[in-house]
């Protein structure tokens, strides 16, 4: 957006588009299967005009603008060119061009991306109220209050300074702006786009500063803004600055690919659409190219490259159910690649992408060839992201603001609006920019899926802290714990792609979230919610919690600070067992507890005496590693049993008193039991109990589940100590 740019000495071309398309059965507009933003140039802005005089340049930008919304009202974007030549007229950049080849070209990018009207109109106007003498006011009394808003939003950027000083608190300025509305940052990035293609001239040192902001910065953000056409552009360019060796080695392995004869990609294409034709599918069937970046990542990860390295197949549909048709054949009439699979239209990327993912392998060579399926619609919004998606404003007036007066955005995507949620939430522009900095590093989103059905998007490495933050916000602080598949889990559990996550949440709206979650947190959401509360509401140090506990007397009804038995801790006492030899005392081994009708082992130890194991424990397998001898043991004919049973709960007045007279009306005698501190009102309870019939077990578990506040109990698991 400044006049610094000058005309490149180009870093080299993106890939071309893709061709050859099958045609569809019915009659309809021809796709357009790989956007590509640099071909046109100066001589496509200016035309063949005399020196000196320019054309009716807006005749391109209108062209493109037509192929995606042909309806559109063109007239806003006549004016908008002519108040932009006629204010930049005289202003010219390093290069000598006409300073409104800049505007232009800018959106021109915007038209081929398919935005829509007032995009770019405010795009030719977005240097005018910086660079001349155009007011803010001007721009809406012509072209209207949304215009307004965009130009402004974009003036704004122009006065961030990427230097170290001031970064923080200018880009969150700019995320601030872009939140609001994300046409702004869509302008803000085909501006990048325009310069990063006009670096060539520029003084080295100056040319490595852009590129190093637009990797660390502006390309992850055009990733999360979905316009991939554009961030494979700004990627090429970028490799082309900050390695120009490497940039010039992998041109050379695309060009000596492109000389091949046989072209493997082709052949597989052929194969394709004639699968595709028999099985009366309409479908294009596209080669589409890797860019530069992506061919140099493939070459360092498989090493020496092959054809089909260098691109994958693109298979374009009309709905949904087609593309899940087209995998069907694919998979039935060629051998598929079952761990290349991935299903993004049922579970979409958290930017918006959706498609169908695999790979097949070649019969003649079994060369694997990478294959997307998707429909047009898809398509589009995979290449152009949240450009692709229109106004995002265009719903009728009462829907076009939230309860608090925010503009609502129903095509904003999910990190977009993670990131509203905890930017406001920040206690200093520090603590914004370096979350920000470590979510803009993450390039890769896990899905996990709630009880109810409903998924959270999260980066990858995330832990159940992170799960808690994303469904519940600041309401999470009364998380308890978690159960992930089914199965009970520390908040630090990292999650993994499929997961599913029930969270334990306490009843206490005053409760404080752990200190150590922090060390557990990798979402900006949950670590800034969970400094503001600790910086709010201080924790005492562990000598302080220590301090007061030596205060506390211990009750009845409340944990007590150190694990607390309760009645005798007499070791396991002997059972119904039946031993070969005979006569041989028996012990059930305290690590496992078996009970009838638990499959059973034993070890002879010294006195002669037999320990008792469940067959599972983990001691068996230890023992038998050592070499030690099995001996014979079965259940006798009683059916009274000694169990250790675990339970978890909830801390409240009376739970204890609650709990032990449930067991006491299933029959159970308690002979030991132990209360452990509790973790943030989280309870766990040890309770070793005699039971005259070990049918009754599975009632009196039931029973203790059935307390108020107790939300698991299980068996005692097998240990790793000794018989």
């Amino acid at each position: 957006m400044n006049a610094e740019a000058v005309n490149p000495a180009s870093p080299g071309p993106v890939t071309p588009a893709a061709t050859g398309a099958v045609a569809p059965s019915t009659p309809r507009r021809k796709a357009r299967p790989r956007i590509d933003l640099r071909r046109l140039g100066r001589a496509a802005l200016l035309g063949s005009a005399a020196r000196g005089r320019l054309p009716d340049a807006i005749g391109h930008v209108v062209e493109a603008h037509r192929a995606h919304h042909p309806d559109a009202d063109l007239d806003p974007l006549r004016r908008a060119y002519v108040l932009a030549e006629s204010s930049h007229r005289g202003q010219t950049r390093k290069s000598g061009e006409p300073y409104i080849t800049h505007p232009l070209a800018v959106t021109l990018i915007l038209a081929e991306l398919g935005a829509e009207t007032t995009t770019l109109t405010a795009s030719l106007l977005h240097d005018t109220v910086e660079d001349t003498d155009v007011t803010l006011d001007q721009v809406g009394d012509q072209f209207g209050a949304e215009v307004r808003y965009l130009v402004d939003g974009v003036t704004k950027l122009e006065k961030v300074d990427y230097g170290a000083a001031a970064e923080p608190e200018t880009f969150r300025k700019m995320l601030l702006a872009t939140g609001n509305d994300v046409r702004v940052m869509s302008i803000k990035l085909a501006d990048r786009l325009h310069n990063m293609r006009t670096l060539g001239v520029m003084r080295r040192e100056k040319q490595e500063r852009i590129a190093k902001v637009t990797r660390d910065v502006l390309i992850p953000l055009a990733e999360r803004l979905g316009v991939q056409a554009l961030k494979s552009e700004l990627e090429d360019l970028v490799f082309a600055v900050m390695h120009p060796e490497e940039y010039e080695h992998t041109r050379e392995l695309v060009d000596e690919n492109a000389a091949r004869a046989d072209d493997p990609l082709v052949a597989v294409a052929d194969e394709v659409r004639k699968v595709l034709r028999e099985a009366d599918i309409p479908a294009d069937v596209l080669v589409r190219p890797r860019h530069f970046v992506s061919v140099h990542r493939v070459s360092r990860k498989r090493g020496p490259l092959d054809g089909a390295d260098f691109g994958r197949l693109l298979v374009l549909v009309q709905e949904d159910a087609d593309c899940y048709a087209v995998l069907g054949e694919l998979h039935t009439c060629m051998t598929p690649v079952v761990s290349e699979f991935k299903d993004f239209i049922a579970v979409p990327k958290f930017n918006l992408y959706q498609s169908l993912h695999t790979a097949v392998a070649r019969a003649q060579d079994g060369q694997v060839v990478e294959v997307l399926i998707r429909t047009h619609q898809m398509h589009k919004v995979a290449e152009a992201g949240v450009v692709a998606l229109g106004n995002p404003y265009a719903p009728p007036a009462e829907e076009q603001t939230t309860g608090d007066g925010e503009r609502a955005d129903p095509t904003r995507p999910g990190w977009l609006s993670r990131l509203l949620d905890w930017q406001r939430g920040a206690p200093d522009p520090d603590t914004f920019w370096s979350t920000l900095r470590e979510d803009l590093a993450q390039d890769r989103e896990i899905t996990v899926f709630r009880p109810d059905g409903g998924t959270l998007g999260l980066p990858e490495g995330a832990t159940c802290v992170d799960a808690a933050y994303a469904q519940y916000g600041e309401d999470a602080h009364a998380c308890m714990g978690a159960r992930v598949n089914g199965r009970l889990a520390t908040m630090s559990t990292v999650l993994k792609d499929g997961d599913t996550v029930h969270l334990l949440m306490g009843q206490d709206p005053a409760s404080e979230p752990s200190r150590e979650w922090l060390e557990h947190a990798h979402t900006p959401a949950a670590r800034i919610a969970i400094q503001r509360r600790l910086s709010a509401h201080p924790q005492p140090t562990p000598a302080e919690e220590e301090e007061e506990a030596s205060r506390r007397p211990a009750t009845g009804d409340a944990p007590a600070a150190r694990p607390t038995p309760v009645g005798p801790a007499a070791r396991p006492a002997s059972a119904d067992v039946l031993v070969d030899p005979p006569g041989a005392t028996v012990r059930l081994a305290g690590c496992c507890t078996p009970v009838p009708p638990d499959e059973i082992t034993g070890f002879a130890v010294r006195g002669g005496v037999v320990t008792v194991h469940r067959a599972q424990c983990a001691v068996v397998a230890r023992m038998k590693s050592a070499g030690r001898a099995e001996v014979g043991v079965r259940w006798g004919e009683s059916t009274q049993c000694r169990v250790t049973l675990l339970a978890e709960s909830f801390g409240r007045p009376h739970l204890l008193a609650d709990l032990t007279e449930a067991m006491a009306a299933e029959g159970a005698e308690i002979v030991s039991a132990t209360v452990e501190p509790p973790d943030r009102q989280r309870v766990r309870h040890t309770y070793t109990v005699l039971l005259p019939d070990a049918a009754r077990l599975p009632a009196l578990m039931r029973a203790m589940r059935d307390v108020a506040g107790v939300y698991d109990v299980s068996r005692a698991q097998p240990q790793t100590t000794g018989a």
